[in-house]
């Protein structure tokens, strides 16, 4: 039973399932930290909430990808990626924290792109730098 678990495709399947679990829960906990619901935002057409919720997709895919990679097991991988988690939502909270004229929730929610595609900049661009210190 040992050489099931251990076989790349398996350990794969494992990974990914891990992977989807865990990007539906952290977009739920993005979901409840901001003031705009993203799926009926989307669902509207608002493409600044479109890029933002993008980027915040790559960004935990892109940790988990660097999680994988530099990890030997799944609890291994799924703690540093809770880590890198914590860390790109940290990230959020700082480019709210930067943007004293305006508020970053408020302008994504009117569909002001450039407010979404800074936001899918900052999410993209840390999470490369937190993988990279994963």
């Amino acid at each position: 039973m040992n050489t099931f678990w251990e076989h790349h495709l398996v350990q794969t399947a494992a990974y990914y399932s891990v992977v989807v679990l865990c990007i539906i829960v952290f977009l739920s906990i993005f979901e409840l930290v901001t003031k705009y619901k993203n799926w009926e935002e989307i669902q509207k057409g608002n493409i600044a909430v479109a890029m933002a919720t993008g980027g915040k997709i790559f960004g935990i895919a892109n940790i988990f990808h660097f999680s994988i990679h530099q990890h030997d097991s799944l609890l291994q991988m799924m703690g540093a990626g809770l880590f890198g988690f914590v860390l790109l939502l940290l990230g959020y909270f700082i480019y709210e924290f930067m943007t004293p004229k305006f508020k970053i929730d408020e302008e994504i929610q009117k569909d002001n792109r450039a407010v979404g595609f800074i936001s899918l900049v900052i999410s993209v661009g840390l999470s490369f730098v937190i993988g990279a210190g994963l």
